[in-house]
C-alpha cells in the first residue's frame, strides 16, 4: 500500500486493496453481506477526497472530509469484523488495511481539525 505524502494516491490504494478483499471472501450469507458493507464503505473516501479537493468553501471542505472520516470509521468496524470472524484467509491483508484505515483516519480528523481552527 502507498505510504506516501499524496492522498489521493494512498485512497486510491486503499480502495483497491478494499476491492481485492471483498472480492477474495466467500459467496455465502455473511460474506456477501460484509462484502457489500465494507465495498461501499471502504471505497467511499477516495471520491469523497475529490469531491473535498473542489469543495466551494472550507465549511464545504469540513462537510465532505467528514463524510469521508465517517466512512473510514465504518470501514475499521468491518475490517475488525473480517478479521474477528474470520471471513478470510489473508489475515494479514486485513491488518495491513485496519493498520492504514487507522492512518487514513488519523489524517482526515488532523485536516478537519486545521481547517476548522480557521473558521
Amino acid at each position: 500500500m502507498a505510504h506516501g505524502f499524496d492522498l489521493d494516491e494512498r485512497l486510491l490504494a486503499f480502495s483497491v486493496e478494499i476491492v481485492r478483499l471483498t472480492e477474495a471472501l466467500p459467496t455465502t450469507r455473511s460474506g456477501n453481506h460484509v462484502a457489500a458493507q465494507l465495498l461501499r464503505c471502504g471505497t467511499s473516501p477516495y471520491p469523497n477526497h475529490g469531491e473535498a479537493q473542489a469543495a466551494e468553501s472550507a465549511r464545504d471542505f469540513v462537510h465532505k472530509f467528514r463524510i469521508g472520516l465517517k466512512e473510514l470509521r465504518e470501514t475499521r468496524n468491518w475490517l475488525r469484523l473480517v478479521q474477528g470472524v474470520p471471513l478470510s484467509e489473508t489475515t494479514g491483508d486485513v491488518t495491513r488495511l485496519l493498520q492504514e484505515c487507522d492512518e487514513l483516519i488519523r489524517i482526515f480528523a488532523a485536516s478537519i481539525r486545521t481547517v476548522e481552527k480557521r473558521l
